[in-house]
């Protein structure tokens, strides 16, 4: 289970972070991770996301990318890499309303 809790000001997972400060708080890295949710042993979800960013360069790089892309970077299986694309499709779907409403 993740601990979420807050200790001398430093969270364990960046989730702690968006419960308390709220999402707008978060970097782009601790959004991935908490998409991410865990990582595995020796390395953590933020490490993860790290990774990932730093191969596609940021969050609009990641844009378009197909899973099996985002799974060649270790750690990330079809669950995590099914989280990370569902989050980047209601992002399309939202910015396509937003066009329809303008």
């Amino acid at each position: 289970m993740i601990d979420l809790v807050k200790e001398q000001n430093k969270w364990v997972h960046p989730g702690g972070k968006l419960i308390e400060k709220g999402a707008a708080s978060l970097t782009d890295e601790e959004l991935l991770a908490v998409l991410i949710g865990s990582g595995y042993r020796g390395r953590s979800a933020q490490a993860i996301a790290k990774d990932l960013l730093d191969r596609y360069y940021s969050i609009a790089g990641l844009m378009g990318k197909k899973m099996t892309d985002l799974a060649k970077v270790k750690g990330l299986k079809d669950v995590k890499v099914a989280r990370i694309a569902a989050a980047f499709e209601i992002a399309r779907r939202v910015v396509r309303a937003l066009e329809r409403e303008a």
